[in-house]
């Protein structure tokens, strides 16, 4: 490639700042309200589809240099994945606050609908979920997702009664045969989606934006590929390129298998209105190289990693470029 492989990402940006079909969102009355009383329009998206980019892990690692991505949040949500959990607190305990809107709105709307005296905002409901312990009933109840991407991976529910782990499926088929082409995941579950979920699996998490990934072995290089039903690709985009990008690193790691390219394959990729701005004066800027990740030679299962089994050598950054996340979806 002539160019730096991160202009794969900042021409996805151009493409649909220039091509992209205006669209409104969904929001949940209570979401609506917040914009009301805050006085602001809800933003709408501009959007293009069917598009891909590829990333040969052997040329360093694909995390954004046009500005500063939060690699630490990475790490911590992709072992939380892996770990199969549904429950925000593990995150939380961190400092980890990708998913405590997704959790407050599932409490704010019930207190809404039945006990408003017990509403709490978010600040307060997941300071709360900080503050008890693990095995609170206000924790196990509320900081619960219900159906997240660790679920899926590693506790798929099946028809049986079991619980399957797709992943660790995965990884030891890549080990005896790794020539075959079903290593497959997915997260797309209708059963736990709005209105096609059964009674008690619905919630107000968005249906899963990555729905599948497939690992595939060519000229003995492990390959990932993931395709994404829709991608928010200011904020949302960068990360999904660093964590399937370290799960390939992780599980190449764990296969002995050379690690070879990430291809991210887009169904519906857009940008929020409220991030037009953000995204032109990052389109401003000009690729730093791409810095590398080591991992600890001595983990041999998935299971085992930890935050401190990684580190990320030569990273060099844009500064970071903020922009409010739009809470969208629910029912």
């Amino acid at each position: 490639m002539d160019k730096h492989p991160e202009y794969q990402y900042l021409n996805l940006l151009q493409d649909i700042l220039d091509h992209g079909s205006d669209k409104k969102l969904f929001f949940t009355p209570e979401v609506l309200q917040q914009y009301k009383d805050k006085g602001e329009e809800p933003p709408y998206i501009r959007s293009v589809f069917g598009r891909q980019i590829r990333f040969d892990l052997r040329q360093g690692f694909p995390i954004l240099t046009t500005k500063k991505v939060f690699y630490r949040g990475i790490i911590e949500e992709l072992i939380w994945f892996l770990s199969g959990s549904t429950n925000v607190k593990p995150l939380v305990d961190k400092d980890v606050h990708i998913w405590d809107e997704w959790a407050w709105k599932r409490y704010h709307k019930y207190c809404l609908q039945n006990k408003p005296e017990e509403d709490l905002t978010q600040e307060n409901f997941i300071k709360k979920i900080k503050e008890l312990s693990a095995d609170d009933e206000f924790v196990k109840k509320w900081g619960d997702l219900i159906a997240v991407y660790g679920k899926m991976w590693r506790r798929w529910p099946a028809s049986d009664g079991r619980e399957i782990d797709q992943l660790g499926w995965c990884i030891q088929g890549l080990k005896e045969k790794p020539f075959r082409k079903s290593y497959v995941v997915s997260a797309w579950n209708p059963d736990f989606i709005y209105a096609m979920a059964s009674k008690g699996n619905a919630n107000e998490v968005p249906p899963f934006c990555h729905t599948m990934f497939q690992f595939q072995v060519a000229n003995d290089k492990l390959n990932l590929g993931m395709y994404q039903r829709s991608a928010d690709v200011f904020l949302g985009v960068p990360f999904n390129i660093a964590s399937y990008a370290l799960l390939l690193l992780m599980v190449s790691h764990v296969t002995g298998i050379p690690v070879g390219e990430f291809v991210h394959t887009f169904g519906d990729v857009h940008i929020y209105s409220n991030h037009f701005e953000a995204v032109r004066e990052q389109l401003s800027r000009k690729p730093f190289p791409f810095p590398t990740v080591r991992l600890n030679p001595d983990i041999k299962n998935i299971d085992d990693f930890k935050f401190e089994d990684f580190e990320l050598q030569n990273y060099e950054s844009h500064p970071a470029i903020k922009a409010e996340i739009a809470n969208i979806g629910g029912f």
